[in-house]
């Protein structure tokens, strides 16, 4: 076979035809429709059956932007193979001609390699300069929230104490874990740069292979905006320039979608692999190549291939779901208002809004051919992970945003087809008068305000309340995290409510002593140092939180309470003691 065409049949060396992946497209359009609407699953039906032709007589395209067919029988040649597609207006079938490809015709990879290389720099320098630029994310040293703060203590710890603590909880990081306890092997004193710059390196990874699909499926223009969209966008800016696995995973998705065009099954099934160990919600991208790829043989090993893979890490995390995403709750009203702005914007990516522009599918994009193709493939990959998360997540709520940040390749790749067919000024224009909003959002992601806390400040506000021998105390428990990551100030300290620590309990957190060794322990301290959650979130209800609420109100008297982004530090002294 001479290349993987999405939804097509395929044109064997004898000239004889074989049925493609999803030539009815009936599996994805109904997948589509049950989890955002007809209108979602009608727009991706209506793309497929645009382009397909009655089973088995249907063109091979191995480069769907540039190859094209005759259409009319008058230009048959004696041989010629006709085959018969839908016009635009009633599927009313026209006769096309077409022929073998011949030996000398130009491939995608040709084309690829005479690509110029200066078509490739402004994706890459857009990424690097976005990724560069405040990466430490806030003066005199940077900020950090706790996320980022879990990754440093953890990747910190002695690899037989980071196997142990997986065996407990967190395996669905652990290969990123890992990864990142070489960096800091190899990088020992390299802070906060050491801890972003793989995500930097991850989003470019990602960028670059967005920009080969949109390259396959529609050509170099399609290819410069649709990689250069993708680093433009908000959140991959933000996981772009964090110290957690999410943009190492887009872009192991990302490089997944290029081998399936390739039909490079092997490297496909190990790469999308790599992914779902770096976090296995990438699984759900499967899902979304299932939709262009379903019908293909290679592709129903290679999936097999990675579910196979992926399950002892599944059965391991299974067994820690609880410990690890029982903080979350359901999706709320501004989760699913934000996946349907995300519909949104792919049906009026997919059709066109006008002004000159048209849509993916519109007569301003190029190749019909080439746009439904690509529509196939990006079209479940933007709506697919997230609607199906947020749908199991009704039940199971294991929602979060980021979770599925890959996806949004999907939007980039149907942004850079529409802006590769632009005809006219409005459109860009638009364009500029988006880019103002953009550039106030980027900065101030590369700020503290951008993330629920920073546990820099934190660390600096205890430095500066705190003397030697004071107690601290962390409600609730798991705010423990904010002093992990700076072990000289907290071994100063001592943690009154501790029982054993995270590395000896093998947990993130450690654990703490029951209640009224809680109680016991802070009557015998004269001076408290409190870490709390900002004034009017919600309490726990443990009975060791209790405790500590309890003493404190009736034995301490408050002295001072700092606020600093995300928390409260507060300076407790016992009653009669005096606060001086």
């Amino acid at each position: 076979m001479d290349g993987f065409t999405v939804g097509r049949t395929v044109a064997w060396a004898d000239g004889s035809w074989a049925d493609g992946a999803g030539a009815d497209g009936s599996g994805c359009a109904a997948l589509g429709g049950g989890l955002v609407g007809g209108a979602v699953g009608g727009a991706l039906g209506r793309a497929v059956v645009d382009s397909m032709a009655p089973a088995g007589a249907d063109p091979p395209l191995s480069h769907p932007a540039r190859d094209t067919a005759a259409s009319s029988t008058a230009a048959a040649a004696p041989g010629a193979r006709i085959a018969r597609t839908p016009t635009s207006a009633g599927h009313r079938y026209r006769p096309r001609v077409w022929r073998p490809r011949p030996a000398t015709e130009s491939t995608p990879e040709d084309d690829i390699h005479r690509t110029a290389p200066w078509r490739w720099l402004p994706p890459l320098l857009t990424v690097l300069l976005l990724g560069l630029w405040g990466l430490e994310r806030g003066p005199g040293g940077g900020s950090m929230w706790r996320d980022e703060s879990t990754t440093w203590q953890v990747a910190h710890r002695p690899a037989g104490a980071l196997r142990d603590l997986l065996g407990q909880v967190d395996a669905v990081h652990g290969l990123y874990y890992a990864l990142m306890h070489l960096v800091f092997g190899l990088w020992g004193d390299g802070g906060l740069w050491a801890l972003r710059l793989p995500s930097v390196a991850g989003t470019a990874l990602a960028a670059a292979g967005v920009a080969a699909v949109a390259h396959r499926l529609a050509g170099e223009r399609a290819a410069l905006w649709a990689g250069v969209t993708y680093a433009l966008l908000p959140p991959v800016q933000m996981y772009g320039q964090e110290g957690r696995s999410y943009a190492l995973v887009a872009a192991a998705v990302a490089w997944a979608t290029y081998l399936m065009l390739r039909e490079r099954w092997a490297a496909y099934a190990a790469v999308l692999l790599l992914g779902c160990w770096l976090h296995e919600f990438a699984v759900l991208a499967l899902l979304a190549h299932g939709c262009a790829a379903g019908r293909v043989r290679g592709w129903r090993w290679a999936a097999g291939a990675v579910a196979a893979g992926l399950l002892p890490l599944a059965v391991l995390s299974a067994g820690q779901a609880e410990r690890q995403l029982g903080w979350l709750g359901r999706p709320g009203w501004e989760d699913w208002a934000a996946y349907g702005g995300v519909v949104g914007v792919v049906l009026l990516l997919v059709w066109g809004g006008g002004g000159g522009g048209g849509g993916v599918l519109g007569a301003g994009s190029g190749s019909g051919a080439g746009s439904a193709e690509l529509v196939r493939v990006a079209v479940p990959l933007a709506l697919l992970p997230p609607g199906l998360l947020m749908a199991v997540s009704l039940v199971h709520p294991w929602y979060v945003d980021r979770y599925v940040l890959y996806a949004l390749g999907g939007l980039a790749l149907l942004a850079g087809a529409g802006l590769a067919g632009v005809r006219g000024w409005v459109p860009w224009v638009l364009v500029a008068v988006l880019l103002v909003p953009l550039g106030v959002w980027s900065a101030w992601l590369r700020t503290p305000d951008s993330r629920k806390d920073d546990v820099l400040a934190v660390a600096a506000a205890v430095r500066e309340k705190a003397r030697p021998g004071d107690a601290v105390l962390f409600m609730p428990s798991r705010r423990r995290e904010w002093l992990l990551s700076s072990p000289g100030l907290y071994a100063g300290l001592r943690d009154v409510a501790l029982a054993d620590t995270p590395a000896t309990s093998h947990t993130l957190h450690g654990t703490e002593l029951p209640p009224d060794r809680v109680r016991e322990a802070l009557r015998a301290s004269p001076r408290v140092i409190a870490l709390l959650d900002p004034e009017g979130q919600p309490l726990d209800p443990y009975p060791t939180e209790s405790a500590k609420r309890e003493t404190l109100s009736a034995d301490f008297a408050r002295c001072s309470v700092t606020e600093v982004r995300g928390a409260r530090v507060a300076v407790y002294a016992r009653r009669g003691g005096g606060c001086g």
